[in-house]
């Protein structure tokens, strides 16, 4: 296999900040909010989890691609980020069972990334200057032109994006011997969210975004989950609707990420942009009535803000 001939690109944020470095994947520019990820490995979940739909990601760990990709290892159907910015990108992998390489599943993708840059100073930056957007090009060299195209890429806050990553149709999945019923709202579920349900013995139907409570209601399930997903929580109105009258039920009601945030949107809580997110594998947190502490993974790029007196938890 022949290395691809790299070409020159630069990353520029909207504060004004550039860095150059070489191009990955496709030639071409790609634009989109600027995020981070701590993670030693999952790179290919990441890159097709749907939370990240529409933002440039960048990896704090320092070669990405050395371990190819495996369809078995997807989160979605597609690929979901707009971009990568990492520090060494390999095009060579050595894990036998690879389907490919990561440069091939971008360029199939239309993905444009940038490597060879110093990502420890550039996640330095946004933890200290906070999330903003950002624009890669591997084709344009005029700073000002891309600051013109940098300046069209809308900003997360008010942006509804779970219509572009949800299902369009109903679908079930179930075990053998299905022992419950849970109704997914697809807000841009991960794959593997499911198959953990199924492999617990739940039969899950998973409904569109835009789903109404009647329309899941009538499958009679014994409980609901709520799931990941991206874009601002405050403008998945329906989905905050549904989630309302599946509280007046008293049903199980469990859900994750934004899943969890349209559960305090119903509530009364009111959500905001974290300064700068808080996505990774490897966060250790203690559980403060075992003892215990146990590595997690989160996604997080919102807060909750206090909740109103008046509302009761339920």
């Amino acid at each position: 296999m022949k290395e691809k001939k790299t070409v020159d690109a630069v990353l520029l944020l909207a504060d004004g900040t550039q860095w150059k470095g070489k191009s990955l994947g496709c030639i071409g520019t790609n634009s989109g909010e600027l995020c981070f990820n701590t993670g030693m490995t999952g790179y290919q979940e990441i890159f097709t989890d749907p939370s990240y739909y529409g933002q440039i990601v960048i990896t704090t760990v320092s070669h990405v691609g050395n371990y190819g990709v495996l369809n078995y290892e997807v989160e979605s159907k597609q690929v979901q980020i707009k971009g990568l910015v990492c520090k060494e990108f390999s095009e060579f992998f050595s894990r036998r069972s690879a389907e490919g390489s990561l440069q091939t599943y971008f360029e199939n993708a239309g993905i444009v990334g940038i490597c060879e840059i110093d990502t420890r100073e550039l996640v330095r930056h946004i933890r200290h200057k906070g999330a903003m957007n950002a624009i890669i090009s591997s084709e344009i060299t005029d700073i000002e032109v891309l600051k013109e195209k940098l300046i069209q890429t809308p900003s997360m806050h008010g942006l509804e994006l779970a219509s572009q990553v949800s299902t369009l149709e109903e679908y079930t999945l179930k075990p053998e011997n299905p022992e419950f019923k849970v109704a997914i709202l697809d807000l841009g579920v991960k794959k593997n969210i499911i198959h953990n349900l199924v492999t617990r013995g739940c039969e899950c139907k998973v409904f569109p975004f835009n789903a109404t409570f009647e329309e899941m209601e009538a499958w009679e399930p014994d409980g609901y989950f709520i799931s990941n997903g991206p874009g601002d929580p405050a403008a998945t109105t329906i989905a905050v609707e549904s989630v309302n009258r599946i509280l007046e039920r008293d049903k199980p009601l469990f859900g994750i990420c934004m899943g969890h945030q349209v559960l305090a949107q119903a509530n009364g809580i009111a959500t905001y942009k974290m300064h700068n997110g808080h996505r990774g594998l490897n966060h250790p947190v203690k559980n403060l009535i075992t003892g215990k502490c146990e590595i997690t993974s989160q996604i997080m790029a919102l807060l909750l803000m206090e909740r109103p007196s008046k509302i009761i938890t339920r």
